[in-house]
Order: C-alpha cells, then sequence, then structure tokens
C-alpha cells in the first residue's frame, strides 16, 4: 500500500503544471522589464564609464605628449643657455686678457713718464746746482782771489772776467770727469 501512496502523490522535485507556467510567465515579464529598463541603462553607464576612461587614457596621452614636447624645448632652451653662457665666459676672459695688457701698457707708460720726469727733475736740480755752485765758487774764488792778492777787484768788469775763467776751468775739469766717468 505503500507503493500505491507513493504513485498517488507527486513528486516534490517536480513542479506542479500550474507553478511551472507561472514561473515562466513571470520570469518571461522580468525578462522583459529587465531588457526593457535596466539594460539600457547597464549599456548607458558602461558607455559612459568607456567614454570616461578612454577620455582620461587620451588626455593623459595628450598631456604626455605635452609634458615631452616641454621637457624638449627645455632641453634645447638649456643647451642653447649652456652656448651662451661658455660664449660670455669666453668673452669675459677674452675682454679680462684684453683689460690686463691695457693696464700693463697704461702702467708702463706711466713708469716711463715718472722715470723721464724724474730724469728731467735730476737734470734740473744738478743744472740748478751747477748755477748755484757756479755762484758760490764765483763768490768764493773772488774772496780767495782778494785774499790772496790782498787787494780788492773794485771794478766789476776785473771780477765778472775772474769769475768767468774761474768758472771756464771748472767747466773744464767737470767735462773731463764726466768723459771719464763714462
Amino acid at each position: 500500500m505503500e507503493l500505491i501512496l507513493a504513485a498517488e502523490e507527486p513528486l516534490p522535485i517536480i513542479p506542479l503544471p500550474s507553478e511551472l507556467i507561472l514561473g515562466v510567465v513571470a520570469f518571461a515579464v522580468l525578462l522583459f522589464v529587465l531588457w526593457k529598463f535596466a539594460v539600457p541603462r547597464f549599456e548607458k553607464l558602461y558607455e559612459e564609464r568607456t567614454d570616461a576612461i578612454e577620455g582620461g587614457l587620451k588626455r593623459a596621452q595628450e598631456t604626455q605628449e605635452q609634458a615631452d614636447r616641454l621637457k624638449k624645448e627645455y632641453e634645447e632652451q638649456l643647451a642653447g643657455l649652456r652656448a651662451e653662457a661658455a660664449r660670455i665666459r669666453d668673452d669675459a676672459r677674452a675682454e679680462g686678457q684684453q683689460i690686463k695688457s691695457e693696464l700693463r701698457a697704461e702702467a708702463e707708460q706711466e713708469a716711463a713718464r715718472i722715470k723721464a720726469r724724474g730724469e728731467e727733475q735730476v737734470v734740473a736740480a744738478r743744472d740748478s746746482a751747477q748755477r748755484a755752485l757756479r755762484g758760490e765758487v764765483g763768490g768764493l774764488s773772488v774772496q780767495l782771489a782778494e785774499r790772496l792778492l790782498r787787494e780788492r777787484l773794485s771794478d766789476d768788469s776785473q771780477r765778472s772776467a775772474t769769475i768767468d775763467s774761474f768758472l771756464g776751468e771748472l767747466d773744464g775739469l767737470g767735462a773731463a770727469q764726466r768723459s771719464g766717468a763714462n
């Protein structure tokens, strides 16, 4: 008997035909609603997300290209600035050498001028000393002559002649000494 009872009752694994039809209809309605409303929204969100990612990648690539271009320009400017700095250094060195040689030439000219002026002053001092000595020696010679002769030369022409002859003798002696010293 137990077997017969089991055959009359439906198996719990197999659904009833009404439940099966209701489940299929509910699934079809759910599938239609999802297909009509949810899938387009998912597609739209997917496209927006794809566009955002692709746009971000594109912007990143453009930014990278711009950065590369700016880096290249910077390196070119840096190379130009280095060349300019080298040129400025070379110009400064050349100008320094020129200034140095000009200053050296000016110093040599100044030294020559000072030397010439010193020599002129020495010559002038020597001439002045010679004139002073001649006057003094002339006076001393007159006094000596007066003492020797025990007479006083009263006449100016005689005094002048005596001084001139004495100075002539001194010039002769001085010229002989100078030629002997050279």
